[in-house]
């Protein structure tokens, strides 16, 4: 495994991380009264943008594709309308997910699909910048030892650690601590974001240490 795919890799990591540091401190300097809890919905939608933007970005100049192909433009259209389509999907799907594990079903509906969004944010579009509209692709990496490439096996942590951390943050809400951040939907969005983060600094150094043994043979 080469040394520099995996410095690319850790680079790419921690420019997302960065980027997310900056949505909870730059607008502040442009918008008077702007903090991560007290303007919460507008940082998600800054949030969910910002990494999305750069995402796309960070895919079209390092190509982390196993086999990329020349295709003729009515193909690339067809392929950014189905990502549009399942990125879509994605968030409805959340959003169902969500209300079926105890959010407001009518109530706060805004802020439960703004949670959705960021979700898929941070796994649905990670997955079709990398595997693109294949499903078969996102049911082979995320079985077991079904990475091929480092890029893969980063996207396995980076979901995990997203998801998980959104389930962690839903712990605090029922208790009676009657912190500004237990109001829904903080403290699951905060903790998918922190998973999220982990999973960005954790893929690279665990993939280093484990070098090794990560053959990546193609299947």
């Amino acid at each position: 495994m080469k040394e520099a795919e995996i410095r690319r890799l850790l680079s790419a990591n921690l420019l997302c991380v960065f980027s997310i540091i900056l949505t909870a401190i730059l607008p502040a300097f442009f918008w008077k009264g702007f903090t991560v809890l007290g303007t919460h919905l507008a940082w998600l939608c800054i949030c969910s943008v910002s990494v999305s933007t750069l995402n796309v970005i960070l895919h079209l100049v390092l190509r982390p594709n196993l086999t990329p192909k020349r295709s003729s433009f009515a193909h690339k259209i067809s392929r950014f309308l189905k990502c549009c389509i399942y990125f879509f999907m994605s968030c409805i799907l959340f959003h169902a997910i969500i209300v079926l594990y105890g959010a407001p079903l009518i109530e706060s509906v805004t802020e439960t699909f703004l949670f959705a969004v960021l979700l898929s944010t941070f796994t649905t579009l990670q997955c079709l910048c990398i595997l693109g509209p294949n499903i078969q692709a996102w049911i082979r990496v995320f079985s077991k030892n079904g990475a091929m490439s480092i890029w893969e096996s980063s996207l396995q942590i980076t979901t995990m650690g997203s998801i998980l951390g959104a389930w962690f943050g839903a712990f605090p809400i029922p208790l009676d601590w009657d912190r500004p951040w237990q109001v829904w939907p903080i403290s699951c969005s905060l903790g998918a974001t922190f998973g999220y983060m982990a999973g960005l600094i954790i893929a690279p150094l665990w993939i280093h240490w484990n070098r090794k043994q990560l053959t990546y043979k193609s299947r």
